[in-house]
């Protein structure tokens, strides 16, 4: 099976993206981003997921969640939603969330592929603590966002992820309280490039071991 890196390298071939549309209903217009987003998380392959578009997305550009009523059911019939929002708002102005450049898309959509991840591993209780706990509690939401970020670079999207949160941070036109949650909530820019640094030193000394 293909190797998460080399899934990246081959997005031009539209039929391998295609697999990773199963149970996923997904905008056509950020669809090639989130399939190259999907395609690092195999184990994903058949989990329900919608990703949606909402006007009115206030606190943040993103939001990973359960359908609660998928929550009573057997784990492998739980779905998941992933709310966007449709524009990108800046201090002065708006545009529309697709037209950031791609990586940055890649590396958002990535991390909330992180937060159902974790999901993933919990039981219907667990989710309903991990709800009040991320509502109650900023130092669970920092736990929480590490969670997500440490699936994504294990995943193999961490040099994405910086892109992104680089992005974020020294954008100008960002409003400066969104700026100062995402620095005082998220794992820094500078600690993912460390994160990758080691994956990559580690990946590096088992190959060395299979010589």
């Amino acid at each position: 099976m293909p190797t998460n890196e080399s899934k990246i390298q081959s997005t031009e071939i539209d039929s391998e993206l295609a697999a990773f549309s199963t149970n996923k209903i997904i905008p056509p217009v950020i669809k090639r981003n989130v399939l190259i987003a999907l395609a690092c998380y195999p184990e994903l392959m058949n989990t329900h997921i919608r990703f949606v578009f909402r006007q009115n997305l206030r606190s943040s550009v993103m939001q990973a969640q359960p359908v609660f009523k998928t929550l009573l059911t057997k784990k492998a019939n739980w779905a998941y939603q992933i709310n966007i929002s449709a524009l990108f708002r800046l201090t002065h102005t708006a545009i529309p969330i697709h037209q950031l450049p791609d990586p940055i898309m890649i590396g958002w959509i990535g991390h909330e592929l992180g937060h159902i991840m974790d999901y993933e591993s919990r039981s219907t209780m667990g989710m309903i603590e991990f709800g009040l706990g991320y509502f109650l509690s900023s130092d669970y939401v920092k736990r929480a966002e590490r969670t997500a970020d440490d699936f994504a670079v294990g995943h193999g999207l961490g040099p994405y992820l910086i892109q992104t949160k680089q992005f974020i941070l020294n954008h100008a036109e960002l409003p400066q309280a969104y700026k100062d949650k995402i620095a005082r909530l998220y794992v820094s820019p500078e600690e993912i490039v460390e994160q990758v640094r080691v994956l990559e030193e580690e990946k590096l000394a088992k190959q060395r071991e299979g010589l």
